[in-house]
């Protein structure tokens, strides 16, 4: 299949998951987003699990894509930087009907195998995007040596995960997720040197203002 095909489809795909969620899903209607006719879909694709399998193949793709370059000077500064590609979405409206068609996806993930394989790599990529990302920041002194890589990726995929199932379900922004990465960013992950230079800085100041109202009373 042409590379040119596979894209035209795979986007007829998003745009008609955003506009008839995953169970009233046809092939009819992501013949209808398409250039291509009913048949070609057929042609390529067994039906619609066929059809999906491929699509869920098509994000984990475009999902490395998008992220193995995210901006930023420090391993810190690219993990930041890879949330905000994450969980900013460039269309809210859009982005919102797909979580919702994704969400459905998922709950047809224990009864289908191909799905269910899908997204576990999906899972395993971004793991392990953030494990690198976390494990560079340790080396350049960045984040604590006692975090661990491995259980840090865990912790962020759940809240990742966590945050898209809760902006379908129960309409919670996801700028409110953003925020509290963030902060566990730069609160939890960041070094122990980092932070006692804080408080040195803090404590010094301190001592200064003392010594200034000290010297103020005499």
């Amino acid at each position: 299949m042409a590379d040119e095909t596979i894209d035209d489809l795979m986007n007829a795909t998003y745009r008609a998951l955003c506009k008839h969620g995953y169970a009233a899903l046809t092939m009819q209607d992501i013949a209808a987003e398409s250039s291509k006719s009913k048949g070609t879909l057929h042609y390529h694709f067994d039906g619609k699990g066929d059809l999906l399998e491929s699509f869920l193949a098509s994000l984990l793709d475009r999902f490395e894509e998008r992220t193995e370059r995210v901006p930023g000077e420090t391993p810190a500064d690219r993990l930041h930087a890879l949330f905000d590609e994450l969980l900013t979405p460039a269309d809210e409206e859009a982005a919102e009907e797909f979580r919702t068609a994704v969400l459905e996806i998922k709950a047809q993930s224990p009864y289908n195998e191909a799905y269910r394989e899908q997204l576990q790599e999906f899972d395993r990529a971004l793991h392990d995007r953030i494990a690198d990302l976390v494990d560079a920041g340790i080396e350049a002194g960045e984040f604590r040596a006692t975090v661990d890589p491995d259980e840090t990726a865990e912790f962020l995929v759940t809240v990742f995960h966590g945050g898209q199932t809760r902006a379908a379900a129960v309409d919670r922004s996801l700028d409110r997720t953003k925020v509290s990465v963030h902060e566990y960013i730069d609160q939890v992950l960041r070094s122990d040197a980092e932070t006692g230079r804080g408080a040195a800085t803090d404590a010094d100041s301190a001592d200064t203002a003392d010594d200034g109202q000290r010297g103020a009373d005499e």
